[in-house]
């Protein structure tokens, strides 16, 4: 199995047209995600040729898309003033699976979507955040499928790039992913750790999970009590941004010191106080896992 999609998932693209949508929903539909629609604002009753041979209807809006496609999931790719009127246009629509890929989304947005989503059941994966891949059964997102493999690891990272490293000596080394979840680094998010390490605990053809933290506020701290009280199953971690500058923001907008809790230092001891071992480097992760199958 896998978590939170499958290759059954029907796919909706917010921002089909754009320059992005339009690369990566080639890029998915040629990893045989089920893309059964698109939006754009104005361009309704178009299709957009998505190679291999598919040509995917767009809607002007969202709601038009699930009235004709009955979409699962829906990822948007779309600027990020406009990001937040498309995270909330899907949850009003119904689709249970929410895919943000918008980097740069306001935080005072991110205030009102937060929980504008959670009232109507969603589950939001981002923003700012690579999305998640299935191997072999379904890619919604960014993460290139080529560096990924099927197997009995789960990942999630609040990293995109570090996603990519770990995946790619993974499956190097023959650790292939039951998926692989990018977060992202944004002060708010939908998707937490701990949502992650509770969908991982449950499915059974997940063994061990690699979790990919940096530095700033405390999700990796609640991950590690997680772990202690309710995981069966063994954990990893690496942690970025040891020798980051307090005060200095490294790369995601929640990646800043600003407190105890939010230092590399506190986090890795947080989660080898929970008997999570912590890698020095990203593939070192690959020594961790193999020592807990």
């Amino acid at each position: 199995m896998s978590v939170f999609i499958d290759g059954e998932t029907r796919l909706l693209v917010q921002g089909i047209t754009g320059r992005d949508g339009s690369f990566h929903t080639r890029q998915m539909v040629a990893y045989g995600t089920r893309v059964v629609g698109g939006v754009t604002p104005g361009k309704g009753g178009q299709t957009f040729d998505a190679g291999e041979g598919a040509r995917i209807p767009i809607f002007d809006t969202v709601e038009e898309a699930v009235l004709a496609t009955a979409p699962t999931a829906t990822v948007i790719y779309v600027p990020p003033l406009f990001a937040a009127d498309a995270m909330m246009e899907a949850a009003a629509a119904g689709i249970p699976l929410i895919v943000a890929i918008t980097e740069g989304v306001p935080v005072l947005d991110m205030t009102r979507v937060d929980p504008y989503v959670r009232e109507r059941g969603a589950r939001l994966i981002g923003p700012n955040c690579p999305g998640l891949i299935a191997p072999g059964r379904s890619k919604v997102g960014i993460i290139p499928g080529s560096i990924c493999a099927p197997g009995p690891i789960g990942l999630v990272s609040r990293s995109g790039t570090l996603t990519y490293e770990v995946v790619h000596h993974l499956s190097r080394a023959g650790l292939g992913q039951t998926t692989c979840v990018g977060i992202g680094g944004d002060p708010i998010n939908g998707t937490a750790f701990v949502d992650c390490l509770a969908a991982f605990e449950s499915d059974p053809e997940t063994r061990a999970v690699v979790l990919i933290g940096e530095i700033g506020g405390s999700d990796e701290q609640d991950a590690a009590r997680y772990v202690a009280d309710r995981m069966t199953k063994p954990v990893v971690g690496f942690i970025a941004g040891r020798t980051a500058p307090p005060g200095r923001r490294m790369g995601h907008a929640g990646a800043i010191i600003s407190g105890a809790a939010g230092t590399a230092t506190d986090k890795v001891a947080a989660l080898q106080a929970a008997g999570i071992p912590v890698a020095d480097r990203p593939i070192d992760v690959v020594d961790l896992v193999r020592a807990r199958l």
